[in-house]
């Protein structure tokens, strides 16, 4: 390893330099220059670099988003200026009310200027830059203590680590900016549908989301959901001054921070209110959950005059949104049973209408929901609609007379009777008994899918058929099926019979990481199976694996450990499988040679004809690299690899803007220089 060069750091410092700024034009100005492959290309330039001259990385390259060590618990963090709550009008003739006094106090006659800002349904947090590095990210706290969760905020992208030098202004020797982070709507329908794959309880909304995706003690997992975030105040500023509150915002947008493009500098009070008006109409068009607006005196030193009341600004006000809410009596709590087994209390409502639907249930989320809000069967409880969307109880506004016992989650599986998990210090119970007839249907669904044994024909007609007259118990009796029992079962002649079974016998020589997939472990998926499968042996090696040594594997913490503990725990879990593998031949997954820094824990979707290999072969050389590959383009898909004559994938990737990869563009990232 030699000694880096004067013209090896300068290369250094000029891929970081650009890498910042098309950072900052992507995520905060939306205004990509390049391509996805030309700034990958890019940062693994500077990969290369950093990995031949370790002593130039520094916590501010690009590079370093994540790479702290799971906390034992956040520090507290002293903000060295208040972090203040705002006081709240409910209606025009309030905000009127609040001019008013501005203007008395200030002894004005004529109009005061404001800036008028969203009010973000977010987390507050402050970041401070010191000689423009990045290095405390906080949250609010109780406004003058909050928590380090510096780790957290580093990854999210719109962070910089660095601010950029513009030209506009010095670099302030001390920045610190107050901001909010959010979780898109978009991202917060993603990320629920992932834990409810996975087995775990919903968000109630997203602010919860975004709340707990910041508050991770593991930066890993926060690195995975999508926060964004959007500043709009000042604390303390050394090196540099701002007059105003709009030169502010304007000053750090320059900086490299992001500000909302919806704020605007308003002359007077009956502007504010033109601004509320029409954000109240947007607000639905909004990917973000808005309450409300802000308005802010622009001038900092009339701000100064104003000063401050208990812990809220004179100078500054939130004007909330009409919240579309109904009222409505629960007529029970039921619980319902997702594919993985998790539990979900429902609340089973008065049908009542809301925001231009009828609701007539409402997910309750998790026992410890309930609990908090005490809510019981019998009680009239505030429905809302989270981002306007999902219907979710606010609270109690009358208790039941007499009032009904507390709810309590069921010690065993209302479908199956079998033993529901409940681990201490979490949300989420399951019944982890795999052949839980609630689970059956959507568990040999997953089973028969692509990624797992593949067996075509086995479609969701079919497989209801199979569950409903008992021939399908548990997945070991797929394999035991006959013409006979088939060809009785509708819209299933002879010949669809006959081809069903042959693809159920093809499907009996499966990889491990198949199989693994296949089982459907809560948390583990296609990519964690794989990891595992290149870990371990074979599945005795895996079923007898303790903590510790799952946490060795790649990716795997210890909720996934904890979860495949749990799987093979089961005797019920472990009898099935003893049958399954009477049935079918395992083969060892063979570790690959190579592995593609440009592919590795990206997403990819194939669609049309290649030419110089087959789908399965392509998607295999995808899993080696360490990629990922998935059957539906959504939202968390990295890239479409597009052959001859593509489907409607193709237009569903181009409305999402997922990048479209030609086949010489995919052949080109696999020979990526191995990492």
């Amino acid at each position: 390893m030699s000694e880096a060069s004067a013209d090896v750091r300068a290369q250094v410092e000029r891929l970081r330099e650009t890498i910042n700024r098309h950072n900052y034009l992507y995520y905060v100005l939306d205004a990509p220059e390049i391509t996805d492959a030309e700034y990958d290309e890019l940062m693994r330039r500077l990969e290369a670099l950093e990995r031949e001259h370790p002593e130039l990385v520094t916590p501010d390259s690009p590079t370093q988003r994540v790479g702290a060590a799971p906390s034992e618990k956040f520090a507290s963090v002293r903000h060295r200026r208040p972090m203040l709550s705002l006081s709240n009008v409910m209606s025009a003739e309030e905000m009127r009310e609040f001019d008013q006094r501005v203007r008395r106090m200030l002894k004005l006659s004529g109009d005061v200027e404001y800036v008028a800002e969203v009010k973000f349904d977010g987390l507050a947090v402050e970041l401070v830059y010191e000689n423009g590095v990045l290095v405390v990210g906080s949250t609010r706290g109780d406004g003058v203590n909050g928590e380090d969760v510096t780790a957290n905020i580093r990854t999210i992208k719109s962070v910089p680590l660095r601010l950029i030098d513009s030209g506009r202004g010095p670099v302030p020797s001390l920045l610190e900016v107050r901001g909010e982070v959010i979780l898109p709507r978009k991202a917060f329908a993603r990320l629920n549908e992932e834990r409810i794959e996975s087995g775990e309880a919903p968000f109630a909304n997203p602010r919860n989301a975004a709340a707990g995706s910041l508050r991770q003690l593991d930066p890993r997992v926060t690195s995975r959901r999508p926060l964004d975030i959007f500043c709009h105040s000042p604390g303390v500023i050394e090196g540099a001054h701002f007059a105003t509150q709009w030169d502010f915002l304007e000053g750090i947008k320059a900086l490299g921070l992001k500000v909302n493009p919806l704020s605007r500098l308003c002359s007077s009070v009956d502007m504010v209110l033109d601004y509320w008006q029409e954000l109240s109409e947007l607000r639905h068009e909004l990917d973000y959950d808005a309450d409300g607006i802000v308005a802010k005196v622009n001038s900092f030193a009339l701000q100064e005059q104003l000063g401050e009341v208990s812990r809220s600004p004179r100078w500054a006000v939130a004007y909330k949104f009409k919240a579309q809410q109904a009222r409505t009596k629960i007529k029970k709590i039921s619980v319902s049973v997702g594919r993985t087994g998790s539990l979900t209390p429902v609340a089973e409502l008065e049908p009542v209408h809301l925001a231009g639907v009828t609701i007539s249930s409402a997910s309750l989320h998790n026992f410890d929901e309930i609990r908090r809000k005490d809510i019981r069967a019998g009680d009239t409880v505030l429905l809302e609609r989270a981002g306007d969307v999902i219907p979710y109880v606010v609270r109690v506004t009358q208790k039941a007379e007499p009032r009904g016992k507390p709810f309590e989650m069921p010690k065993h599986c209302p479908e199956c009777g079998g033993a529901v998990e409940h681990e201490e210090g979490e949300v989420a119970y399951f019944c982890v008994n795999v052949n839980c007839p609630a689970r059956l249907r959507e568990s040999i669904r997953h089973f028969a899918s692509k990624s797992c044994f593949d067996i075509e024909g086995l479609g969701d007609k079919l497989v209801a058929q199979l569950v409903e007259k008992g021939l399908v118990r548990e997945l070991a009796d797929i394999y035991t099926l006959k013409l006979e029992q088939l060809v009785e079962l509708e819209r299933m002649g002879p010949l669809s019979a006959r081809n069903l079974l042959a693809n159920i016998e093809r499907s009996r020589r499966i990889s491990l990481d198949r199989l693994i997939n296949a089982l459907g472990i809560r948390h583990v998926g296609e990519h964690t199976a794989r990891q595992l499968a290149l870990e371990f042996h074979d599945l005795d090696d895996l079923r007898a694996a303790d903590e510790a040594r799952l946490r060795q594997v790649r990716d795997i913490g210890p909720e996934i450990a904890r979860s495949i503990i749990a799987y093979f725990a089961e005797p019920r879990n472990r009898a099935a499988l003893d049958r399954l593998l009477k049935q079918i031949v395992v083969k060892p997954l063979k570790r690959p040679a190579r592995a593609s820094p440009a592919l590795r824990d990206k997403t990819f979707v194939l669609t049309g004809t290649l030419e110089s290999m087959t789908r399965a072969q392509a998607e295999r050389k995808i899993l080696d690299a360490g990629g990922k590959v998935s059957s539906t383009v959504s939202g968390k898909t990295d890239y479409l690899i597009a052959g001859a004559e593509p489907g409607s994938k193709l237009d569903r990737a181009r409305s999402l803007g997922v990048k479209i990869l030609s086949e010489s563009e995919f052949l080109r990232m696999l020979e990526a220089p191995a990492a």
